[in-house]
């Protein structure tokens, strides 16, 4: 509630500003824009070790991107999901009690030069993940600290510095990123896009899995705590392309931690066909990934493959059309083998059927 309350202060006081402004200024229903999203969706999760599960989740999300000046902008945004850092969902349970809803984005992005910025807050991921694969950072993520990023359209590089968790008691734990790539033509009609990366997170041996102490996957001491530090590389490519009328991508993303010996590597590979932006556009994608239990912090990737975190290894497949401008119909599905080291290993699936209404 205090940050609601903090946010309607803020917009409010940007607001005052803004009708105060000298009559050579854009008025400040010209300099804000807002966005939004609703999504319904079914849910079904099997594992050969537990019963079936059926839910009906919802999302919903509302920002606003305003501008303070030329070079300057300050974005916010609203979603469900409560303070949980990879899913935005709600469940409908719980006796129709009210959902929570909680501060999702909140940055300034503030462009130094042409292709130049600089963005401070709770940010938008500016990682680049080949094909969107969630191998490393879940796509609902959103980190806390600042970034720099520069992007000439054929080179682009990011430095970041984020706070994972802050202690009273001993050093914080935080996440240092940076990321480096070129685009480049391949033929008449590919683009080709590959960089290479590196991360690492400060004091996590000893400390409580991030985020409720859940290490989804990662190995844990007699305490409970991280057993292994996260020091990573990156390597990605992904190739844009035509295949006849249709867009066609594949790509590659694969990671190691260098901080351990054994279950240290993560990869990912697949291809999309199409995409599904306006009425009667279709896409369908299939992404294959092996996430080893110390390759990445389980915390941090994605939340529905094989349950959330590391420690797992499958398919999965997507579909999506454009009912609409305004509203699409998806499916996914997860086909994945879970607990290879950590526990017994045993098959995992997920199947989601989702309706998604836009209203930017």
């Amino acid at each position: 509630m205090k940050k609601l309350v903090l946010v309607v202060v803020a917009v409010f006081a940007l607001m005052a500003n803004w009708t105060t402004a000298s009559a050579d200024e854009p008025a400040w229903t010209e300099r804000i824009a807002f966005s939004g999203d609703f999504r319904l969706r079914y849910e079904g999760i099997d594992e050969d070790l537990e019963s079936r599960r059926d839910r009906a989740r919802f999302r919903a999300r509302f920002g606003l991107k305003a501008d303070v000046a030329d070079n300057v902008k300050v974005v916010i945004r609203l979603a469900t999901g409560g303070d949980n850092p990879t899913s935005t969902n709600v469940t409908l349970d719980s006796g129709f009690s009210t959902k929570d809803i909680g501060l999702d984005l909140a940055y300034v992005d503030w462009t130094i030069s042409d292709g130049f910025h600089f963005h401070g807050g709770k940010i938008k991921n500016p990682m680049f993940r080949a094909g969107g694969a969630p191998l490393i950072w879940d796509g609902d993520l959103n980190l806390e600290g600042f970034a720099l990023k520069y992007d000439t359209g054929d080179f682009f590089a990011t430095v970041g510095g984020y706070s994972v968790e802050e202690r009273s008691s001993t050093d914080n734990s935080l996440l240092y990123a940076m990321q480096a790539g070129g685009k480049f033509a391949v033929g008449e009609r590919g683009r080709l896009t590959a960089g290479a990366g590196y991360f690492a997170y400060t004091e996590t041996v000893g400390n409580a899995a991030f985020f409720n102490g859940n290490a989804r996957g990662n190995s844990l001491d007699a305490n409970g705590d991280y057993l292994y530090d996260y020091e990573n590389f990156e390597i990605f490519a992904q190739l844009d392309t035509q295949l006849g009328e249709w867009p066609l991508r594949v790509f590659a993303h694969g990671t190691q931690n260098n901080e351990v010996s054994e279950q240290d590597t993560a990869i990912a590979f697949g291809v999309k066909l199409g995409n599904a932006k306006e009425q009667g556009q279709s896409q369908y994608s299939w992404t294959y990934q092996d996430i080893e239990a110390d390759s990445v912090v389980g915390t941090f990737n994605d939340s529905d493959f094989g349950g959330g975190g590391t420690d797992s290894k499958g398919h999965i497949l997507r579909a999506k059309y454009g009912y609409s401008n305004k509203i699409f119909l998806g499916g996914t599905l997860f086909i994945n083998e879970i607990d290879r080291f950590q526990g017994v290993e045993h098959d995992y699936s997920r199947i989601q059927l989702d309706v998604e209404f836009k209203f930017n």
